[in-house]
């Protein structure tokens, strides 16, 4: 199963193509090959390191929350995930 996540650019590189988005706190490099328009500020679904559709706002935070309700189900991130948080 792959998954895209949405995450809000935070600086962008127009000359390499390039941006960077915050995920969790952590700046990540990305690839805006496919969104070139993409601006600082703007949400978008970022797959495999490149970044592939602008998402307006509403639609970021209800995926977050989706993932965010799935991530609390107990044995769907795995056995070594859950053992994890005792």
């Amino acid at each position: 199963m792959c998954l895209a996540v949405p995450l809000k650019v935070i600086e962008t590189n127009p000359d390499l193509g390039t941006g960077i988005v915050d995920m969790g706190g952590s700046p990540v490099e990305v690839g805006l090959d496919l969104t070139p328009e993409a601006k600082v500020g703007d949400w978008v679904l970022v797959h495999a390191g490149m970044t592939i559709e602008i998402l307006d706002e509403a639609e970021a935070q209800a995926t977050l929350d989706v993932y965010r309700e799935y991530a609390e189900i107990p044995g769907l991130l795995g056995p070594e995930v859950d053992k994890a948080d005792g």
